[in-house]
């Protein structure tokens, strides 16, 4: 055991890392998984502006990835579906309806023109061996966009994982822009299934939202959803809303799916019912509204952090700033080689420097010729000469120096001059730079991206208000039996799941319980009714003691725990004889024990005239003989002075 602890330590901790770096959370500069990266990288290299089966896109990728064709598949269908940077041929499967992707061999795909802006500069790019290290592939890609707020991301690896929320494009791009000019700004997610969002506590991406679908009344009787919520389908929405159907909570009595491209499922609600009540309950009990929470956690370099929308994408619009004048910087050296080249080719011929390498007999000679040709005009070289210029040079054909034209060799080093200078002018105002390129891209793809989810303020749906009273109680003496389950002749009420129920038993006892299914009771039932807490109930009630002394209790019920048995009678005592509410307490009459040569029988009492008492208290003494029993006097019968 000592020698295998540290083993399986060491190769835990090793495959922890690699799922966490390597395979479930995305990175912070490019926003994707390692899948997804060598993805777009293969479509990339395979790029010949056609569509290419996807069966081939996964063979070519499969070079770089070690996790085999299903893995790669399923990822490039969920890359495709987010509609950013690949382009769909055929049945890519339906975000809607949840219906899965064809075949691989019947589908095609290619980059999307975003994607060839945004996502690759080859000669930016850092590479590393593959798995097998036949073959490079990027360690990031150059993304000019902000790609992981733009798809979202979704991962678990071991001991953490992440859920970041899609966002829409043109708004991170106008955020961007805000940030580079010290402006606030404010992102809010958005969904490819539309619907609506409630962001009061999405907490820049460290809490969490409640999304809705789009539900419309189209008749008296009739709703139509029009949009689902983010992370529901139509099939898992229908499924929820047939389930709280059947347990009646919400009042539908058939559903209908007509979706095709687009959302449409009829709802038909039950006669005597409000549309808008029902439109309540689905919210309340169905996947019409569900709650996402938010988890950003990303790779940055070597490890994983966790951060908030606005400083993610504050560090990546400075990221952005410095591949734009890595771009620039790159565009700057290429322009000053070829104002270098067309300087060197321009006094090569123009001079005849070529003649001179006629009476050069060996390749130094000829070099040793070039350079001393060339160096009278050395103070217009952008740069010294080398061998490497010597050597271009020397490779000049004869149809290309007779056909040299001047002029247009001079025009194309003043629009080399003219591009130079531009490309200072924007290196020198790198934020005004950025900026411009920035808006330029919201102008471009400004009516592609539209918003899809609306930014509402949801009204909490209260569930006890849109409950439906849809379990029938009942009360069987007999068997003393209460519930759902139970068929008695007494205490029948329909009530709600939400509801609560006081019932008092002849044994002195109480308890407040949600609608059981079947439950047994110690005593007779004396009471049982909806329980409102914020009204309480107040009881009178009359109960003898050990000695049968006959005690009047007013008692006010308002706190309780649920399910626990309270006592009103104190311990010991003989249980409830008479109990009844406060309206109409009425008139009892107190039958005493008979006895031998007893001369008063019976006592009248006048149960409105008891103070009220907490409940611990013993009460009010009614006579100071045992009673017997005690009996209600009819409403006109006065009441005797005794006998």
């Amino acid at each position: 055991m000592s020698q295998i602890k540290p083993l399986m330590e060491k190769n835990f901790l090793e495959y922890a890392s690699y799922v966490i770096i390597d395979r479930a959370i995305p990175d912070l500069r490019d926003g994707c998984k390692p899948v997804q990266r060598r993805i777009l990288y293969t479509l990339r290299e395979m790029h010949d502006g056609k569509f290419h089966k996807v069966a081939n896109v996964i063979g070519e990728c499969m070079k770089l990835h070690p996790h085999g064709d299903a893995s790669i598949g399923d990822a490039l269908v969920v890359l495709a579906n987010k509609e950013f940077f690949i382009e769909r041929q055929g049945n890519f499967g339906n975000v809607l309806t949840g219906h899965s992707a064809a075949a691989p061999r019947y589908t095609e795909c290619r980059l999307t023109p975003l994607a060839l802006d945004t996502l690759f500069n080859k000669s930016l790019t850092e590479f590393m061996p593959s798995y097998d290290g036949r073959r490079d592939e990027p360690v990031q890609l150059p993304a000019k966009v902000p790609v992981l707020l733009m798809m979202g991301a979704e991962g678990i690896a071991v001991g953490m994982s992440t859920t970041i929320m899609p966002h829409n494009f043109i708004e991170l791009l106008e955020a961007q822009v805000k940030i580079l000019q010290d402006e606030e700004f404010t992102l809010y997610p958005d969904f490819i299934q539309g619907g609506s969002i409630d962001v009061s506590e999405y907490e820049d991406g460290r809490g969490k939202v409640r999304v809705r679908a789009t539900i419309e009344q189209a008749g008296p009787h009739k709703l139509v959803v029009r949009e689902v919520p983010f992370s529901t389908t139509t099939a898992s929405l229908i499924a929820s809303i047939e389930a709280a159907a059947q347990k009646n909570k919400v009042a539908i009595n058939s559903i209908d799916d007509f979706t095709t491209d687009k959302v449409e499922i009829e709802l038909h609600v039950s006669r005597g019912t409000e549309a808008d009540t029902v439109i309540d309950q689905l919210y309340a009990y169905t996947d019409c509204q569900v709650s996402i929470s938010s988890n950003f956690v990303v790779i940055r370099g070597d490890r994983p952090v966790e951060i908030t929308v606005s400083e993610y994408l504050k560090e990546f619009t400075a990221t952005l700033k410095k591949q734009i004048k890595a771009e620039l910087e790159h565009e700057l050296a290429q322009l000053m080689d070829k104002q270098h080249w067309l300087t060197l080719e321009q006094i090569f011929i123009e001079n005849r420097v070529y003649k001179a390498i006629e009476k050069a007999t060996t390749e130094e000679a000829v070099t040793r010729e070039v350079y001393a040709g060339m160096k009278p005009f050395s103070r217009k070289f952008v740069r010294p000469m080398n061998d490497e210029d010597v050597k271009k040079l020397l490779e000049l054909r004869i149809r290309r120096i007779s056909a040299y034209d001047i002029k247009k060799n001079r025009g194309d080093i003043d629009m080399v001059l003219v591009a130079l200078k531009s490309c200072n002018a924007k290196l020198k105002n790198l934020t005004k730079t950025t900026i411009n390129w920035l808006k330029e891209m919201i102008s471009k793809y400004r009516d592609q991206y539209p918003r899809r989810t609306a930014i509402e303020t949801f009204q909490a749906v209260d569930k006890k208000a849109v409950a439906r009273a849809n379990i029938r109680l009942s009360y069987d003496r007999e068997s003393n039996y209460i519930g759902a389950n139970v068929r008695g002749a007494e205490y029948q009420m329909n009530v709600t799941e939400y509801d609560r129920i006081l019932v008092i038993t002849a044994d002195g006892t109480y308890r407040i319980m949600a609608p059981p299914d079947r439950m047994w009771l110690p005593g007779p039932v004396l009471y049982c009714a909806v329980f409102d807490p914020d009204k309480g109930v107040t009881a009178t009630f009359v109960y003898r003691d050990a000695e049968k002394t006959a005690w009047a209790k007013k008692v006010h019920i308002a706190k309780f725990i649920t399910d626990k048995v309270y006592p009103l009678c104190r311990e010991g005592s003989l249980g409830i004889v008479y109990l009844t509410d406060a309206r109409k307490p009425g008139i009892l009459r107190l039958l005493f024990t008979p006895k031998k040569g007893m001369k008063l029988r019976d006592l009248d009492v006048d149960l409105s005239k008891v103070p009220p008492c907490g409940l611990p208290a013993r009460g009010t003494h009614l006579a100071p003989k045992p009673v017997d029993k005690v009996e209600l006097l009819p409403e006109k019968e006065k009441p005797a002075k005794g006998k």
